[in-house]
């Protein structure tokens, strides 16, 4: 019988210029960290993340969570700068939209 195969982590993750912006996600899916760090500060679980992407295995909605981890700050102001350029496309839309309150 021979082992089974192991996954070394360092593969899970990657960031790939011109797919997702460039932002890391998880290798071989569409799926980005911020998209996991979003459900998890909901406060979903790791499991019931998985249950929401049937194509992501447990681990490797770990994986996302520490790289998340580890990258925090780099992550947490990535995330602002996008949620501010996210803020302001949708002032501009209101601006620009007829009957905008």
């Amino acid at each position: 019988m021979s082992a089974p195969a192991t996954v070394e982590i360092s593969t899970l993750i990657t960031r790939t210029p011109g797919i997702k912006g460039g932002t890391p996600h998880i290798a071989g899916t569409g799926v980005t960290i911020r998209t996991i760090v979003w459900w998890y500060k909901l406060g979903m679980s790791p499991e019931e993340i998985a249950d929401e992407y049937p194509h992501l295995d447990l681990g490797r909605v770990y994986a996302a969570l520490a790289y998340y981890h580890a990258n925090r700050d780099v992550m947490e102001a990535e995330m602002a700068i996008e949620e501010a350029e996210s803020d302001r496309i949708e002032q501009e839309h209101r601006r620009r939209s007829p009957g905008a309150k």
